[in-house]
């Protein structure tokens, strides 16, 4: 049964339109059908009563909820965790590349003859940048008179706390014996 109210109702403070009242007496009577068709087909069965006071979620329910929720935001997390980390790290291997070839740059320039172990920074321009410079003959078996004109040059390039990041490159470089 339908009543037909004003163009709206006041119901606990709310305003309400017809359409909204209609709806909520359609599924009262839905319910009520319901309920009553399960008794009687099921009379041994208790039909739970829906009031507006039982619709809230059982605890249960909110704790899977925020369960599910928990575990999302642990994996999104970790994951720009782990994103900021390899852009660091990606940081690194780039400046790295380019100051080691400017720095094996400046080495191909000075005469080698002048080939020294050493070590340095880069300046203020890119700081906690460090360089490690090692000269050394190579090691190969069987050609003992070719490593007399062969310099073994490792180029260590360091970043961080304790050298965590380090770009290391190798050159062999010709180095011509002085005339006497």
């Amino acid at each position: 049964m339908w009543m037909s109210w004003p163009c709206s109702q006041w119901s606990s403070g709310v305003m309400k339109s017809r359409s909204d009242t209609a709806m909520e007496h359609s599924r009262a009577g839905v319910l009520e059908r319901w309920n009553n068709a399960r008794k009687d087909q099921y009379p041994n069965i208790p039909v739970p009563h829906y009031s507006k006071r039982n619709s809230g979620f059982t605890l249960l329910e909110v704790m899977i909820a925020l369960a599910i929720i928990a575990m999302v935001l642990v994996t999104v997390l970790a994951s720009q965790s782990q994103s900021l980390s390899l852009a660091g790290e990606a940081k690194f291997n780039t400046t790295a590349a380019l100051l080691a070839q400017s720095k094996l740059a400046e080495i191909e320039a000075e005469n080698p003859e002048n080939l020294a172990s050493d070590s340095g920074d880069f300046g203020e321009n890119f700081p906690g940048y460090h360089w490690d410079l090692t000269v050394s003959s190579p090691g190969f078996a069987g050609a003992e008179e070719a490593l007399d004109y062969l310099k073994q040059i490792d180029l260590v390039v360091s970043w961080g706390e304790q050298d965590r990041y380090q770009y290391r490159l190798r050159l062999y470089r010709f180095v011509p014996k002085a005339k006497s």
